[in-house]
């Protein structure tokens, strides 16, 4: 397996994002000071310019839309689920016959 990912939450984005906007600071200063890869901060200061506040959210691990994900599962209905053990009953009847 390789390493966890580390996760920034929207402050420390915020702030990153701000000290390279507001006070002019490079990427790679930015990125000094607060302890991070300056790719982060570039990507970071792109997903600001593009979707504000809202661009800086944790997106890892969030379906985009409907239908992408795990399926989810309906309960059985009780009808189809007595029929269905009802025949792996008798399925386990004759193999004990067997």
């Amino acid at each position: 397996m390789g390493d966890m990912r580390k996760t920034y939450d929207d402050k420390f984005k915020k702030k990153a994002v701000d000290l390279y906007l507001k006070k002019g600071l490079g990427y790679k200063s930015v990125a000094r000071e607060m302890g991070i890869n300056d790719s982060l901060v570039r990507r970071w200061v792109k997903h600001f310019k593009a979707e504000g506040l809202k661009g800086l959210e944790e997106k890892r691990g969030k379906a985009k839309g409907a239908g992408i994900g795990r399926p989810r599962t309906r309960p059985e209905d009780p009808e189809v689920k007595m029929k269905r053990l009802e025949a792996e009953n008798e399925l386990l009847k004759k193999l004990l016959q067997m």
